[in-house]
């Protein structure tokens, strides 16, 4: 796993787990997340895997491998895609971008060489070459409202949601998540510090991974292998809406994407809780959800939020009311209503 230099600035204080190698925060969390949904900040997450697939079978090729549209994906935009198992169950979740006639691919840390492996056994006889590139390029994340100021300054011109600029050898993403507004930047690695103090000139402040993903918990927005398991199915964590496309041909798991669908019955769902605030631990990923003694889901990602305090998502049975008295381990917990 690969360290980022960004670590070296004054008050960065590790990130631990999936995360380790970029910073947790950097000496006020909280301030950093106020920083995040009232000003604007840069988050390091340079630790995601970066491919590029160039080759000119490269669109009809990964459309034919993903549950999304991308055969016609134009220059200059992004999207989101998922590789599903046979049955239907998520196995990847990517970030695609088109620029400049190659495709990349950024997808969750750890996640790459077996990404790598399936697109190599999928390649036949087609003129495609993907590539793991994750050692030479790392993401840099813009969230909050005025971004769009930020952009001005740095002289991009992306305005919508996925729409996608090159920038110098890299590339900037507007994206609608974790925040209000939010941009990837993919940069060099070893031009990740000199990215910084562009940024730092332009009024963009550090916020660790702590506030970007207090900021994704209360979005409700999804990350593999926090709020995945095994048999996660796309329309359980809202991935049906941005990462598939339902009129599309065949593809890898899309009699279970269809049928499930048109059924209207996914047999889990997530779910944010509020957690008691009294509780001073709060509860790992995969704790038990219990209501009435009974098992009905799990914790995926708990987080200190500074507006909504103790929070976490969670997937629950379909048929657990939200009313439910649950505990998500020994600590009280009870569903948001918007979810």
């Amino acid at each position: 796993m690969l360290t980022s230099p960004l670590l070296d600035l004054p008050r960065a204080v590790p990130a631990g787990g999936v995360d380790a190698g970029l910073a947790l925060h950097y000496g006020d969390p909280l301030r950093e997340q106020r920083t995040l949904t009232e000003d604007v900040g840069w988050i390091d997450r340079s630790n995601r895997g970066v491919l590029v697939v160039p080759g000119v079978d490269r669109l009809s090729w990964l459309h034919s491998l993903t549950s999304q549209h991308l055969s016609e994906l134009p220059d200059g935009r992004a999207t989101e895609a998922l590789v599903l198992s046979p049955h239907g169950h998520v196995e990847h979740h990517l970030l695609v971008t088109e620029v400049g006639g190659t495709t990349w691919l950024d997808v969750e840390p750890g996640t790459t060489e077996q990404l790598l492996r399936f697109l190599d056994s999928m390649r036949f006889m087609l003129r495609v070459d993907p590539q793991d590139v994750g050692a030479q390029w790392g993401v840099l994340s813009l969230v909050g409202p005025r971004v769009p100021a930020v952009l001005a300054h740095l002289g991009v011109d992306v305005l919508e949601p996925y729409d996608v600029a090159a920038r110098g050898t890299g590339w900037l993403r507007r994206m609608p998540w974790p925040g209000l507004d939010a941009a990837d930047l993919l940069v060099p690695r070893t031009a990740l510090a000199q990215t910084v103090a562009e940024l730092t000139a332009a009024g963009v402040v550090p916020a660790g991974m702590w506030a970007f993903e207090a900021l994704r918990v209360a979005a409700r927005r999804p990350r593999l292998r926090f709020e995945t398991d095994h048999r996660t199915i796309p329309h359980e964590v809202g991935w049906l809406d941005t990462a598939v496309h339902l009129n599309k041909g065949c593809y890898r798991g899309q009699e279970t994407v269809a049928r499930v669908h048109n059924l209207g019955r996914p047999p889990r769902k997530l779910v944010l809780l509020h957690l008691d605030g009294s509780v001073e631990e709060l509860p790992a990923t995969g704790t038990p959800v219990t209501s009435a003694g009974k098992q009905v889901g799990f914790v995926t990602t708990a987080v200190r939020h500074h507006e909504l305090g103790p929070v976490a998502l969670a997937m629950l049975k379909r048929n657990t009311p939200d009313d439910a008295e649950l505990l998500a381990g020994t600590v009280p917990a009870a569903v948001d209503p918007a979810s």
